[in-house]
This record gives C-alpha cells, structure tokens and sequence, in this order.
C-alpha cells in the first residue's frame, strides 16, 4: 500500500514541481532547490556564539544564521533524541507516532534495574519508525530528488535504517545513538568503514557530505539533492584533541574559573558554567565540519538555490551524561521539560528570499520541517502525514502563522533528570503536566523565560484550558502514560537522591577542576595524536 502512495504521489509530484519551475518561485533559476539539513546531537540553544555563548566558538553556525531565518522559540519535537527524530522524519509529535523515549530505553518493571527507586513504571514504546509513514527523505525521492543521509539514525534496528525509509545512500547511520568507538577512528559502525586511524567522525561525515554532492550535482545528474548531515556530535563520550583542550581551558582561564560549576536538581546535580574544554573542542570540531559543507555548496556554486537547515535534537546536556554545558538562562537541559531541554538553535536558510538577517519569533517546532521544505521545494503538502506541522513559509515571508498549540509527550524519567511528563505550549503560556504528584507548572513565557514563577494559582483558569486541550490531544492519538509502580519504597529513593547529592555531586566538581587544570592529560587523547591537528 505504501508503495502503491509512492507511485501516485510521484506524478502528482512531478506535476507541481514542473508547475512551480514555471513560476520560477522556489529559487534563483528554474531548477528545483537543493536541500541541505543539519542536525547536531544534544546541541544547546545556548551553545552557539551567535546566541550569546562567549565560551564555544561556532563561525559557520552563525553564518547560517547571519544569512538565514533564525527561529528564537525554535523547540525539538522532545526533550530526548529518537522521538525528535522520528518527528522531523514524519511531521508528527512523539504521541502520535509513538516514539516517545530514545530507542533502547528501559520501561514498565525492567525500568527498576535503572536502581532509581522511581514512584512509576515508564510504559512500551514504538521502537522503529513505521514503514506506513511517508518519510521527509521519501517524498522527496518521490518527487524525483537524490536522497543522501550521514550519521546518527538511531531510529531502529537493522530493517529500519535509512535505506529503508527514503534514503539513496548512508553513511553511518545505524541502531546507535553514540559513536560507538569515539569521535576519532577506529570506530564501530557497520555503515562507515574506517579509512585512518585518529580521523575524526565529525569531519569524515562533512566529507562524505561533501563527496556526495560533488559527485551527484545537479547538473551532471539532472536531479535536484536532499542531503541529511546528522552529526553524532556533540553526544557523550565527549572527546577532543589536546590542541583544542589546551586552547579552551586557556579561554577559561582568562574568564575566570568558578569556583563551582554545578547545584542540585530535583535528580541530578545540573551544570550551571559553560567552561568545559574537552565539550568545546567537540563543539568546535563540528563546526568546522558544518564549515567544510558549506564551502562545498560555495566551490560547486550550488549555494544560491541551496536551502540549508541546522537545528538540535534536544538540549545541551546538562545533567547526566558527561554533564557537559549549561543551557542559562534557560533552565534544565536534555531530558527535561524545561526550555533548556527543548529549545534548540532552528535556522532556515533560504537564499532567494532575503538578504538581510531576520529574526523570527512565532514558535517552531520539529514536525514543522516538513510541510515547510515540501512548500520551499514547489511540492504539494501531504496534510494526511505531517499531521502535526505547519509550513513556515509565510513566516518566512513576514506574514503571520496560524497560533496553535505546540504539544510534547515524555512519560518516561530522563537519563539526565528529567521527568515524566506532558507539556502543551499555546502562545506565551507553557503549561506542565507531571505524573509522578499530577501537580501542573504554568508559566509565560514572554514575562519569564527562566521558568521560576509557577502561575497556575494566579491563572486557574489558563491552567484549565491549557489541560483540557492537552488531554484531549493525548487521548485522541492514543497516548501511552506511566502507571504507579506497587513496589515502590520511598525510604529507597530519598537514600538514592542523598547519595547523588553527597558523593556524586563532588565527584562532578573535582572531575570539572580536574579537567580545567594545567597539568590535566588524557593520555592519547582518544586516539587523536594519530593525526596532527
């Protein structure tokens, strides 16, 4: 059945893509677009020099967003990686296609092996994405484009990797969601060889990225490209060369080293300094591949009718993990239903319609990529399977977008902290539903981007509504919730959360000490002296 939609959608494809080339609407020559997206890994809203970082350094984001659109209340579809994900994939929000925590995370009793002692049982997900959805990579293969994707999957097992759902050609993605082996060759990934030991993943994947458009241009084959980069970057193990160490623990140095770097959370101690010298090196290294893309489309001249997206799966991390950056002012990071753990850096380049920077302030989301680029690209929507997205087109024309609510579903606890939890996001107002004492956070947004006034006793009547809706949006896609677990001892979770805060919690600060030192050395830096850098 899936196929037989392939077909038909192929010729109605093809006639809107030859209707729109006669328009001359969708770039700077007849030619349909190129599409070029990026998306990084547990990449912060604050972990970009363009937003305000002034510890990471990151030029050739920031040139996408000096050249582009860039979305200030731009979300992940959740605060976790696999279902944001799924939802750029198929335009809908983790509820709907049933993807809520990262593919490979324990639920209902198997959760208690975790040793949290947690009050609930998170419930099954959907462990692959459905061969019924149309994926973004298969309309656009549909409608006659060179499909591409390097990196991070993470979206199933083997029988659901990108070559099975729309994707021409892949390198390395695959079940994992880690870098398997680290960030510098040798690594494990049966769908990228190792070429020379000590080369780094973030650039090989630029390189393959860059070989696939060079050997697949437009112009040679016919065929406009739709090239996914997804970064493994900057997810844990967090990995860089002593060069860059050295040059970031001298930049902390010089702005002055805090004398702490973490405080408690409600489960996990939460970083509150970005001063990491091995997480920036990281950061940096990947922008330096997003660099080498990018002067790519310029070598080939493909950068004028090259739309280009970058954008994160889930915050900067936080807590847990390698507890690598902070995400203030927003608070929490990845994991959390907090802004820190969902707002993520959402830019659009679209060369043809502006010139100048813009800044766009209607609230964006994952399942928006979709309905957006079929619209850039001259195609016709698929409203039956971005049922959770709209286009961003007329934001990006300065037109106002329909107001609608914005929904994320994660009934599961975080590996970094976070917990189970709903949230709906209309306009200003952002409202939390917690299972664990069903108690509700509603805040505004505009007023108070750091979350810390909690209005529902000030605004019931928000609350309410914002509740109703909510609800009513979970149970119509057939929401999956957490239910009570019978065993649990409250006694053990206080004695859990007192060894946290008393011996992990140390731990943090002298490893964060440890690592800003001079005399710090991590030995062959991960397999990195191999190469010079």
């Amino acid at each position: 059945m899936k196929y037989a939609f392939h077909l038909l959608f192929i010729a109605l494809a093809s006639l809107a893509l030859t209707s729109c080339n006669q328009e001359k609407t969708t770039g700077s020559s007849e030619a349909p677009p190129n599409i070029v997206f990026i998306l990084a890994d547990d990449f912060g809203w604050k972990d970009v020099s363009y937003n305000g970082s002034d510890y990471y350094e990151t030029p050739n984001i920031d040139r996408i967003a000096k050249e582009g659109f860039c979305f200030t209340n731009g979300y992940a579809a959740c605060q976790v990686c696999s279902p944001s994900r799924a939802s750029i994939m198929t335009g809908k929000f983790p509820a709907r296609h049933g993807i809520t925590d990262w593919i490979g995370a324990r639920t209902d009793t198997a959760w208690r092996s975790a040793g949290r002692n947690s009050q609930l049982l998170p419930p099954e997900y959907e462990r692959s994405l459905s061969p019924a959805d149309t994926t973004l990579a298969e309309a656009f293969k549909a409608a006659g484009y060179q499909t591409f994707f390097a990196g991070k999957w993470h979206l199933g097992n083997q029988g659901s990797w990108p070559e099975d759902h729309g994707f021409d050609i892949n390198k390395g993605g695959w079940e994992k969601g880690s870098p398997i082996g680290g960030f510098f060759s040798p690594w494990t990934n049966p769908s990228l060889e190792n070429r020379q030991a000590g080369e780094n993943l973030s650039l090989r994947l630029a390189d393959e990225t860059v070989n696939f458009l060079q050997t697949h241009h437009p112009d040679s084959t016919g065929q406009p490209f739709f090239a996914f980069l997804s970064f493994y970057a900057v997810h844990s193990p967090i990995q860089t060369t002593e060069k860059k160490w050295a040059k970031y623990r001298a930049k902390a140095d010089r702005q002055g080293i805090a004398p702490s770097g973490y405080e408690m959370g409600h489960f996990l101690p939460i970083r509150q300094v970005q001063d990491n010298p091995i997480y920036a090196g990281l950061v940096e290294t990947m922008d330096e591949a997003v660099g080498k893309v990018l002067r790519g489309l310029d070598e080939l001249g493909l950068t004028e009718n090259t739309i280009v997206v970058f954008t994160s799966d889930n915050g900067g991390v936080a807590a847990g993990d390698a507890f690598s950056t902070s995400n203030l002012p927003l608070r929490g990071g990845k994991g959390y239903q907090y802004e820190g753990g969902i707002r993520e850096p959402y830019l659009i380049k679209v060369p043809w319609m502006k010139a100048a920077p813009a800044e766009i302030a209607a609230p964006a989301t994952g399942t928006d990529f979709y309905p957006t680029l079929l619209e850039l690209a001259g195609l016709s929507p698929l409203p039956h399977q971005h049922q959770d997205g709209i286009s961003l087109v007329p934001a990006l024309e300065g037109r106002a977008i329909l107001e609608r609510p914005l929904i994320w579903h994660y009934p599961h606890y975080g590996n970094q902290g976070g917990e189970p939890s709903s949230i709906i996001r209309r306009g200003d107002w952002k409202l939390i539903q917690y299972y664990e004492s069903d108690k509700q956070e509603l805040f505004n947004l505009s007023t108070d981007l750091e979350e810390q006034q909690n209005l529902v006793m000030k605004h019931p009547e928000i609350a309410e509504r914002l509740h109703e809706e909510l609800f009513d949006y979970l149970n119509s896609v057939g929401a999956r919730f957490p239910r009570k677990d019978p065993l649990y001892d409250a006694q053990k979770e206080q004695a859990y959360l007192h060894s946290i805060e008393n011996k992990l919690l140390p731990r943090l600060e002298e490893k964060r000490q440890h690592i800003l030192s001079p005399d710090f050395d991590a030995g062959d830096w991960w397999g990195s002296q191999v190469i010079k850098d």
